[in-house]
């Protein structure tokens, strides 16, 4: 039941940035469609907010929807250890490079980068703000196979029953400790599940290549959850 509650937000709150006709994911992801890639290297987030544990949060939150559209991912704990060997810990010096060497060096197909523009949390609006771009690149071709961008807001707003000043106090108090304790792990997977909804198929998904006929998501999107 929770999960389809989960989901029925997830779709329910989108808000679209733009007013662009839908198109279909074989047209507005057609490189996956041609290259049929099997497998998935993540790459640790680029983090450009101010909240230095972001990029923590989001990596360790990938990989379940990615292998979930049916594709193998390298071991995010194994790739870490390599790219920190390797002094490529930064995926920012290699967004706009060739990514050969990681298809030899991992045999991947592909390279998912997460950018982190936002994460900002506002207690007085007991709102989480996030902004944050997901870049795939074939480590064959260099080209962008899959590129969104969007903003989540997480409304952690409690309301009272009490009215007058008192309930308004009551509740802007409750908020600010909702927010507070917000698990910042659980809204970099909604993030992720909500984005990433639209990913075309992988060869480990009943729905591979049988999908491309569905609308793909806004390249630019927002989103408001509670």
């Amino acid at each position: 039941m929770r999960k389809v509650v989960f989901l029925f937000l997830a779709v329910a709150v989108i808000v679209s940035c733009k007013t662009t006709a839908p198109v279909k994911k074989l047209s507005a992801y057609s490189g996956m469609y041609n290259e049929r890639p099997l497998s998935i290297l993540i790459m640790p987030p680029i983090n450009k907010s101010t909240n230095v544990e972001a990029k923590e949060f989001f990596h360790t939150t990938l990989l379940v929807p990615v292998a979930n559209s049916g594709y193998y991912v390298i071991p995010p704990f194994m790739s870490m250890e390599i790219l920190k060997k390797e002094s490529a810990y930064d995926a920012e010096l290699f967004l706009d490079k060739p990514l050969s060497k990681f298809g030899e060096i991992f045999g991947a197909d592909m390279v998912l980068f997460t950018v982190i523009n936002k994460w900002n949390k506002s207690s007085i609006g007991a709102k989480v703000t996030v902004g944050v771009e997901y870049i795939i690149k074939s480590t064959k071709t260099n080209e962008t196979l899959y590129h969104r961008t969007g903003e989540i807001v997480y409304d952690a707003s409690i309301r009272s029953n009490s009215g007058g000043l008192a309930g308004l106090v009551v509740s802007m108090a409750a908020s600010a400790i909702n927010t507070a304790a917000t698990n910042y792990v659980k809204i970099a997977r909604t993030c992720n599940a909500y984005t990433l909804y639209d990913l075309p198929q992988g060869k480990y998904s009943p729905k591979n290549m049988v999908d491309s006929a569905e609308l793909a998501g806004k390249a630019s999107f927002s989103a408001t959850l509670r």
